[in-house]
């Protein structure tokens, strides 16, 4: 089974400059987990719901919220992200997946074509481990509705 059949295909991004305050506003009202970081059209990096939860101070929104706790919301996307992204094409395989996220310490995959005019690659859809969980859930209980 390839990423493509399994991938979801709605991708949120984000700019590099764009900040933590917009950022948190995004995970709040999506259930989205994961964001893709693009410069002029270019995937750059990721932020994750647990990036932002790491870098936001977690004062904010309590009594003992001061200045310096909201200033944390006036950082930018590029201050946060993984830089080092790796993605996939869709005609990858599953098992090439499951792999990827068993040597790397990230929890999404993009995934990426290349442009025609190799210009560079577009951003498709993106991959979790919860899109894997699915999967296997659903071929496991196909053979025993079957029964």
């Amino acid at each position: 089974m390839t990423v493509e059949k399994i991938m979801t295909k709605t991708v949120v991004t984000v700019e590099m400059y764009d900040s933590l305050s917009v950022i948190q506003n995004i995970f709040n009202n999506t259930s989205f987990h994961h964001l893709l970081v693009v410069e002029l059209g270019k995937l750059v990096g990721v932020i994750s719901d647990r990036d932002l939860l790491k870098a936001l101070s977690p004062n904010i929104g309590t009594a003992a919220e001061s200045i310096k706790d909201t200033a944390t919301l006036n950082k930018k996307a590029h201050q946060i992200m993984s830089r080092q992204v790796i993605s996939l094409p869709p005609s990858a395989g599953i098992y090439q997946a499951i792999s990827i996220f068993n040597e790397h310490d990230i929890s999404c995959i993009p995934i990426t074509k290349n442009l025609v005019d190799d210009s560079g690659e577009e951003v498709v859809g993106i991959l979790s481990w919860r899109d894997i969980l699915k999967t296997l859930e659903s071929q496991h209980q196909e053979p025993q509705q079957n029964k």
